[in-house]
This record gives C-alpha cells, structure tokens and sequence, in this order.
C-alpha cells in the first residue's frame, strides 16, 4: 500500500504519517514545507502544491493506491476569505478527488464536524441529519465531501470532532493552558456536554477508513465512545498534571452573562453549549476504540508535565 497524506505538516498528519509507516506502508507525506517533517522510515516528504491555485495531482499520484486528504484551512484561522475557504477546501479538493478516481486510488476525505452543524448543536447529531452548515468554513468542507462523493465510490468521509493530544493548538490548547494555571477555576457547575476526539483514536480511525471495505462510500462522524462534561474535562486535565480539580460551583448563568455584557457572546455559546455526536454507525461498521477520554486526557497532560511547551 502507497499512501499519500496531504497535509501531513499539520497535527494529525504528523502523528499519522509514521504511524501508518509502522503498519506497513510506503507514505508520501505532502507538506507546504517538507523539510520541516523529521525524517522516519518509510515516510517520504514531498512538497504540497499550492491549493488556492490549480494544483497539479498528477505527480503526487504516480503510484500511489490511497489518499488521506488532511491539508485545507482550518476553522481556527482568522481573517480568512469566504473565498479562500471555497479555493482551497471545496475546489481543490474535488480537483484531488478526481485525480484519485481516475487513477483507481481510494481516497479518504478528513473534512470536519463543522460540514454538519454549527458549533453547539441542541440533539445528539447522526449521519443522518441533514447538513446544516453555519459559516464559510463548514460550507467549504461540505462541498468538498459533495466532490469526493461523486467523484468515485472508492472513498469513506470523515467528520472529526475538535481533536485533542499533545501539541494540539487553537480552542483545545487554550482550554490546556488555562488548566494548567495554579489557580482555582469558576467552572465547577458546567454540566454541558462535549464530544472530543483524541489523536490516537483519530489516527485509528483514519487507517480503519483505508481499509475497511465495508467503510467505502461511507459518511461517519468520527469522536471518542461517550462525551464529556466541560467541568470533567478540566478536572481530568489537571489530574493528569497529578493535581485536584481545582474547580468553583460559580453559576454557569453569572459567567456566560458577563462574557456577553463584554460582547463576548460567541464564546459564551461555546463555552455553555452542547456538541454531542453519535458514534453508533462507526462502531456497527466495525471500528474499536483504542484508548477512552479520561485516558487519554491524562495522558496529554502528562507530556506537559513532562516538559512539553504548552
């Protein structure tokens, strides 16, 4: 098996460029600057080309049997064009898409949660729910899954949920900062419920997808089993500095009213909204989970315990 990762620069293509080259894999690891990847076995660092532009496939393809489609805008970019999202997320990856139907390649499309919902969502979401995108970003990662879709039947779609582990940056990396703070947090009562995802299991996911026949053509939102509780998620992270929780009862109405008085209401949403998904099509297609939430929120920490630059 040849594999080429597009944007294997980024979070999850670093952790999962050598991880498919320990099970077997010839990798092609596309980046914007390839001579930033370190250099592991099995993995070649080829440069990616400019995806605002026409980019030519044809060279990233010779030989190749899969595609693992990461590289695009990420929400967290500000400033960005609606313009740009649709360059690059929608149209260069249908131009991908088509490039790997016609040469016989299985592709796997990592577009986002974002595709289906808006960032707080009031009912646990399934691949069944119509798509209701709510900004320029999930529109452009919604018409990218519409191009990899009728492009071939050989491809499977993956909608990740925010996705955690050691070196994660934007909200997730926020959120580890402010647990490692030393002083006590006003979040003890906020029971909203989240859906994560961490590196591992997402990794997992994405090499199941490869291989996985009964996977082909295929949508499936893709997160940890169970969600998790916002004040148990930062209690967890500061367990695994080897700390307690920390947490004040202060009512979640007093904070998210104060931060909307400040004009901060978009993440007041966040903050006090709900963002559950349904694992159950993933798990009946035969995915098994490699490591659990609490697990694996520990074992981040652990690496800024450790000495990692938060």
């Amino acid at each position: 098996m040849t594999i080429l990762v597009t944007g294997a620069g980024g979070f999850i293509g670093r952790a999962l460029a050598p991880a498919l080259a320990a099970a077997g894999a010839q990798v092609r690891a596309a980046a914007r600057h390839p001579a930033k990847l370190p250099s592991q076995p099995g993995v070649a660092a080829v440069a990616l080309p400019d995806l605002a532009a026409a980019a030519d496939w044809a060279p990233l393809l010779d030989g190749v049997t899969h595609v693992v489609h990461l590289a695009g805008i990420a929400h967290a970019m500000g400033g960005v064009a609606d313009a740009s999202y649709d360059a690059v997320n929608a149209r260069a990856t249908a131009t991908l898409a088509e490039a790997a139907a016609a040469r016989g390649a299985k592709l796997v499309f990592v577009s986002s949660v974002r595709a289906q919902s808006g960032p707080v969502a009031d009912t646990v979401l399934t691949e069944a729910d119509p798509p209701r995108p709510t900004d320029a970003y999930g529109r452009s990662k919604l018409a990218g899954e519409q191009a990899v879709a009728a492009a071939s039947g050989r491809n499977v779609i993956l909608r990740p949920v925010l996705v955690y582990g050691p070196g994660v940056r934007g909200n997730m990396g926020a959120l580890i900062r402010l647990a490692m703070t030393p002083w006590p947090l006003p979040f003890g009562a906020f029971s909203s419920l989240r859906s994560l995802l961490a590196l591992q299991t997402c990794v997992a996911a994405i090499g199941w997808a490869l291989e996985a026949p009964r996977a082909e053509g295929e949508t499936f939102l893709v997160a940890d089993r169970a969600p998790i509780a916002f004040a148990d998620l930062l209690a967890t992270l500061r367990q695994g500095l080897g700390r307690g929780p920390g947490l004040v009862a202060v009512p979640p109405s007093w904070l998210l009213g104060a931060l909307r008085l400040a004009g901060r209401g978009a993440a007041a949403d966040r903050l006090g909204g709900t963002l559950v998904v349904s694992t159950d099509k993933l798990a009946a297609h035969g995915f098994c989970w490699p490591v659990d939430t609490r697990a694996a929120l520990t074992a981040t920490m652990r690496a800024y315990r450790d000495g990692l630059p938060a």
